[in-house]
Order: structure tokens, then sequence, then C-alpha cells
């Protein structure tokens, strides 16, 4: 035993220092061009997948049904991901086909993995890849609306996906077909937000993106700093928000805020008893629980910088209250109240006064 400890002793040693020197003399290429051995490969590989396969085993999967979370998957997707692991419209970037490893054609192998194990790779992201982990750890409903879309994307042509994405509703190009960058603007109309929110700022994707038309210029802005500066949660916003210079942030939250209100929400059927209790929330609040009526101040004399919830998508309403329920929804001054209206409604009057408001014409 004694010889054993001693020869280990002074192996390790030998190797570490072998290891260093062999480091310090450059002769291993780094370089993405030269590839890895065909062990190395192997061996990378196993490592990864077992490291995904433990790390995620704890992991509870909700439920992925809803079209929204699929929606809102999408919208970042085609944003964020596609330029690297490619759509079912477009062909992967052929500068990203050059990293080491080559990022994978995602409709192809996400079947590979558990919706668990894609959850925790999307939020956490891969060392030694160039996969980034998700710009805030605080949402991991974004994260499972990526999972949810990734199930869903190899069902899906290119032409469906085009429409779904918003590629052919965009804003016309200019007339040297310039989109002033991936979120600039173009003639004063905001081109990322068009992926999602619409051109004239209807929303859609069944709640998955929010209504802005009509909304204050004030209200639009404040939202936008406050994703640019990560003051409102949101690896879906932040990046785009923080790719316009505040100047454009305030051109975009004029632009929608100047656009006419939209159409009426096409929903199904809402139980009356539900939609009573809405109102009685939204209109008189409930005093034994200490929550205010929601009208006192997204009513018709709310401050600008206050948004109005007529006609909002319901399940857009829900996850905010739910958000800040959670801790997880700040950026705007009125957080800390709304954080504690929020703990004060159970999960049936969050879905009731957002139902309500839901039903109401856009003012």
């Amino acid at each position: 035993m004694k010889r054993i400890l001693l020869t280990i002793a002074v192996l390790v040693p030998l190797g570490a220092l072998g290891a260093f020197l062999f480091a310090w003399s450059g002769l291993y290429n780094v370089s993405a061009s030269s590839g890895h051995w065909p062990v190395s490969t192997w061996f990378l590989h196993f490592g990864l997948r077992n490291s995904v396969e433990t790390q995620s085993m704890l992991i509870d999967v909700p439920d992925l049904s809803h079209p929204a979370q699929a929606m809102l998957g999408l919208g970042h997707y085609q944003y964020a991901c596609a330029p690297c692991h490619g759509s079912p419209a477009v062909a992967p970037n052929a500068i990203a086909q050059q990293m080491l490893p080559v990022p994978p054609y995602l409709p192809d192998k996400v079947g590979e993995w558990e919706d668990e194990e894609l959850f925790w790779i999307v939020k956490h992201g891969l060392k030694y890849s160039g996969m980034p982990a998700w710009p805030t750890q605080q949402r991991d409903d974004e994260v499972w609306g990526v999972v949810a879309f990734l199930r869903r994307m190899p069902s899906i042509g290119s032409e469906e996906y085009r429409r779904l994405s918003g590629l052919d509703a965009l804003p016309d190009q200019g007339p040297e077909g310039d989109r002033a960058g991936s979120s600039g603007l173009l003639e004063n109309r905001p081109v990322a937000c068009a992926r999602c929110h619409g051109p004239r700022g209807a929303g859609g994707g069944e709640g998955a993106f929010p209504r802005l038309a009509g909304q204050s210029a004030d209200y639009l802005a404040a939202a936008l700093d406050a994703y640019a500066l990560g003051a409102r949660p949101s690896g879906v916003m932040q990046p785009i928000a923080a790719e316009l210079t505040p100047e454009e942030r305030r051109r975009a939250a004029d632009y929608y805020a100047a656009q006419a209100g939209a159409p009426p929400l096409t929903m199904p059927p809402v139980p009356a008893d539900l939609l009573a209790e809405g109102e009685a929330i939204a209109l008189r609040g409930t005093p034994a629980q200490g929550v205010p009526a929601c009208q006192g101040c997204h009513g018709a004399t709310r401050p600008p910088a206050t948004p109005a919830l007529e006609g909002q998508w319901p399940r857009y309403i829900e996850q905010q209250l739910r958000l800040w329920k959670a801790g997880n929804r700040g950026g705007t001054p009125s957080s800390e109240v709304m954080g504690q209206v929020a703990l004060r409604l159970d999960d049936r009057q969050i879905e009731a006064v957002a139902a309500w408001y839901g039903a109401r014409p856009v003012p």
C-alpha cells in the first residue's frame, strides 16, 4: 500500500507538469479548422450527453401544449437561434458552419433529446461549444417556450415556418433592401418588433406577444429601457432592446403608440361567472385581501407610464401577474406594488381578471 501511495504521489505531479509543459509548448493546434481527433470527438460527445442527462434528471416538465408557448419560442428561435442552427425556411449561416463543434441543424436533431434535457441546454448553454446560456436565469417560462417550439419544429414546412415566424409579414424593404440590422428601424418602423408584435402592433401568437398598438409612448419606452438594462428580466426582449440606442427605443415606442387600436380579440367563450368575478376585481378590488381595483390605475385616467389592459391577450396578463407573484417582474415604478397585489390573488382570480380585460373593447 505504501508503494502504491508513493507511486501515485510521484506520478500525479509528473503528469501535471507534463500537461503544463505540453500546453506551454504550443504544439497543440487550437484552430477550429484543424478539427478534433476522432477519439476526442467521441469522448467530448460522450461526456456532453451524460452530463446533460444527469444535470436535467430532476427537472419537471410542465404542460407544453398551449399554442402560445410554441409561438413564443418560435419568435425567439428565428431571431437568436436560426442563424447558427438553421430553420425549416433558412439554412444555417455559412460562417457558423465553420465553428468547432459545428452547430447541429436542429430540425433533424431535437428528437434525440428529452424535453427536460432540451430545457437544461437552452437555459444553461454548453461549455466549449459556443452555445450561450439564456440571457436571464429568472424566466423559465420563456425557456419552456423554446422547448415547446423545438418539439413542433420538425413537423413544420418552409412556408408554414415563414408564415408563423412573421418573415413574410415584415415591413417592406427599402430601395436597397436594407433592414437596418437585425433589430434596427426602417423608415421609422421597428423591424425586429414586427416579427412578433406585428407591423401595426396587434400582437398575436395566441397571447404569446402582447398588443402594443395604442399604448402610451411613455409606457412603451420605459418598458424597452427596462428590458435593455436588464431591470425587467427577459431572455427574449433584452437582446433586442439592448441593440437599440435610447433614441431608437423612443422611436419604436412613438411608432406603436401612434397605431390605431387593434380589433377585438377572437377567443373561445368565457364562463359568465368567471367574467363576473374578473369584473368585480377590476372595478372594485377585493378589500378583504387588500387588493385595490385594477381600474384605479389602469382605467381611463391612468398615468402615462401605466399600460391599458382592455383588449389585451388574457394569457399575457396572466403571465405578467404570475411573474410578479414569483418576484421575477421588475423594471417599472409600480413593480413593488404590483408584486404585493399579485401575491394576494389566487390562480382563479388571476384567470378571471385577465379574461375580463381580454373581453373588453380596445380603447
